[in-house]
């Protein structure tokens, strides 16, 4: 939770001279090399090797990227590409993904907070603990605009993998053959802190090619906070003299696909419609459609509706485009500012065009500065996606102290990108569109 409007300018630069103290003293990694294989199988992305990200999983997935630290973004990366097992080369996804902006009003009215563009999150970057980082490296970023310039340094970038349990699992009739995996990811992450709370950004690349996008929150709540009126908070400690005043956290993220190295991306909504049984039919049935979707939108998720991203020119071995799904995770949309009233955007790129809300990339003033404004039915030539993900923070006892991590976030999903499971078993391998009965 943050601080008030006077203190909080305080609690800003106190935690910026922290950090750049604490960097000051830091190692510069951390943390034993990865167990897992690496590779340098897959070509490196357009950046040298201090900032490129390589990693060739147990399962014979190399995912490769660049990163970089922004100003205002915190970090960001670029040139995103995914190479599963019987792939002769990497498959690119992403030219850029990276937060777009925290969004943060109380219930109160007292005061709502921009995060990313107006208090300091990328100067809050924090060293990591080697144990934070088990099994991998942290890397040293040079913090733009630092409070401390003398000491821009902050060992604040954990690459590591995790296992995340099976992957698949299958079995013969009678059980004399079991098909199972364990799938593993490369995690990427950072935290900053911005007042009294801790931001962990994650993202989590899987090696059946799915992108995991997660916010955390976590630190502490501010008993500046403690003053809360009935219906607006949450009593915390003994009796209730101390109310918590309840916030919402509406986190946007901005993903630039680039499918087999084209931004020319399409993008297709699909619905589908259940009816009731007709006569002499057991079930209701349902009928999917797909809408292409040309112009700049405003999207909204409703039950039976989806989005996904088509290559414009990639397939994969069975002459299906390769595509992306976008797949929400859950939500709470937050009703009172336009730029958070639906749960993401398709906008055509402008390069000024970087942050959801309170926008500093110098468009035009008649363009408005927030993500809502800048969807005015132009024609998508090359779709920058905007996901909203909005969580209402009412706290509780067990939110003290510290305060347990919440999560909110969303993921993007292979569709049709490889011909089958890229980690389908070789022993399965030539069931490709057909079925054999199990053994």
């Amino acid at each position: 939770m943050h601080v008030n409007r006077v203190s909080r300018a305080r609690m800003r630069t106190a935690v910026g001279v922290s950090v750049a103290a604490l960097a000051a003293g830091a190692m510069a990694g951390a943390g034993p090399a990865s167990a897992e294989q690496k590779t340098a199988a897959a070509p490196a992305a357009d950046c040298s090797s201090t900032y490129k990200i390589q990693q060739k999983l147990s399962s014979g997935t190399t995912w490769t990227m660049c990163w970089r630290y922004d100003s205002k973004a915190g970090l960001v990366l670029d040139d995103v590409s995914y190479q599963p097992k019987g792939e002769t080369k990497p498959i690119k996804v992403l030219n850029s993904a990276r937060l777009a902006q925290i969004d943060v009003p109380y219930d109160d009215g007292s005061v709502e907070y921009d995060d990313l563009t107006g208090f300091g999150f990328a100067q809050g970057l924090v060293n990591l603990a080697p144990g934070e980082c088990p099994g991998g490296t942290i890397k040293s970023v040079k913090v733009p605009d630092s409070w401390d310039p003398q000491h821009p340094n902050v060992n604040g970038l954990c690459t590591t993998t995790r296992s995340r349990g099976h992957a698949y699992r299958m079995q013969g009739d009678s059980a004399n053959k079991v098909y199972q995996a364990q799938g593993k990811d490369l995690l990427v992450y950072t935290v900053n802190q911005v007042g009294w709370y801790e931001y962990m950004t994650e993202w989590r690349f899987q090696d059946d090619g799915t992108i995991n996008m997660n916010v955390g929150a976590t630190g502490s709540l501010s008993y500046e906070d403690y003053d809360a009126g009935d219906g607006r908070g949450w009593p915390i400690g003994k009796g209730a003299s101390a109310s918590a005043t309840s916030h919402s956290h509406n986190v946007f993220w901005r993903l630039d696909f680039g499918l087999d190295g084209s931004s020319k991306t399409k993008v297709e909504q699909y619905d589908s419609k259940v009816t009731a049984p007709a006569r002499g039919q057991e079930a209701p049935t349902a009928k999917t459609t797909r809408t292409k979707v040309t112009k700049e939108l405003a999207g909204d998720y409703k039950t039976y509706r989806w989005w996904r991203m088509v290559s414009a020119s990639g397939k994969n071995k069975d002459g299906h485009a390769r595509s992306y799904e976008i797949v929400p995770g859950p939500t709470t949309k937050y009703p009172g500012r336009s730029f958070t009233k639906h749960d993401l955007y398709f906008t055509d790129y402008k390069k000024c065009e970087q942050f959801a809300s309170n926008n500093t990339g110098n468009c035009p003033a008649a363009e408005g500065k927030s993500v809502d404004k800048w969807v005015n039915g132009q024609t998508l030539t090359h779709p920058i996606v905007w996901m909203n993900v909005g969580f209402h923070h009412i706290a509780r006892d067990e939110d003290q102290q510290p305060m347990p991590i919440h999560w909110q976030g969303f993921s993007i999903a292979p569709r049709d990108v490889t011909a089958m499971n890229p980690l389908t078993p070789d022993a399965l391998a030539a069931q490709n569109g057909h079925w054999e009965p199990r053994s």
